[in-house]
């Protein structure tokens, strides 16, 4: 039997990125996102509710998001969700997270970061950051820049 693990979300941070290093070296990123969705009841309502998701990121992109993100950033995340379970003071816990294959950024960037630290043109117009990955071929034409 097939089977498919793939999510997009579109939200907010609820608060800055948690960047952590691993023994290896690896940088992670744990970001916490907020996704809204509005709807009408049947009587007519307008209601609105929200889910917060855990989100991982790794590698440069982890790094990249802790230089360029903070809380209230708009973001895009395509991943995979993953199954956790762990067990504390004899109490079995479990949750559903997003490993973050690609991270887009919608948003401008952070203002306190240095001038000489902005990203690339791709994502000031809300391009990608993936893992280690190379723009495509003819995405960055330098007269398109905005700056």
């Amino acid at each position: 039997m097939a089977s498919l693990n793939k999510v997009f979300l579109i939200g907010n941070l609820t608060r800055d990125p948690e960047v952590r290093y691993l023994p290896s070296g690896t940088a992670v990123a744990d970001l916490r996102l907020a996704v809204n969705r509005k709807y009408k009841t049947q009587q007519g309502e307008d209601k609105e509710e929200t889910c917060f998701v855990g989100v991982s990121a790794w590698g440069r992109q982890a790094e990249t998001c802790g230089q360029y993100l903070s809380k209230g950033s708009p973001v895009l995340v395509e991943g995979r969700l993953r199954y956790e379970e762990w067990e504390k003071d004899g109490q079995k816990n479990n949750r559903l997270t997003v490993t973050a294959e690609r991270v887009q950024f919608m948003g401008s960037p952070r203002r306190d970061a240095a001038p000489g630290d902005a990203p690339s043109a791709g994502e000031h117009r809300g391009g990608g950051v993936g893992g280690g990955e190379e723009p495509a071929p003819g995405s960055g034409d330098d007269d398109d820049l905005p700056f």
